[in-house]
């Protein structure tokens, strides 16, 4: 069993930290996010690291791409990958420092 990390400042200084420490902070909160669907969607991943997710949101990919495209349905498709680049870079990160 991976011990459960400290989210806050460990998660902080890896790349892409910033998002994941708030959307954990969402989470636990109840809010529903950019920062809170992006971790729901990295929620599997980021448990099997070691990190405490709480009450990931149902199918945060589609409501993701939705909340993204009510803000600029221009911009939604490259913002939405972007978000993804930095999850996947954060996952990267926190595996390599395991």
């Amino acid at each position: 069993m991976v011990p459960v990390r400290r989210e806050g400042d460990f998660a902080r200084s890896l790349p892409g930290g910033d998002l994941i420490a708030a959307g954990l902070d969402d989470l636990a909160r109840g809010v529903e996010s950019v920062e809170a669907l992006l971790v729901s969607i990295g929620a599997p991943r980021l448990v099997r690291l070691g990190y405490r997710v709480p009450n990931p949101l149902p199918d945060p990919e589609r409501r993701l791409y939705e909340r993204l495209c009510a803000e600029d349905p221009f911009t939604a498709h490259s913002r939405y990958n972007a978000l993804i680049r930095r999850l996947v870079s954060f996952e990267r990160a926190a595996e390599c420092a395991s």
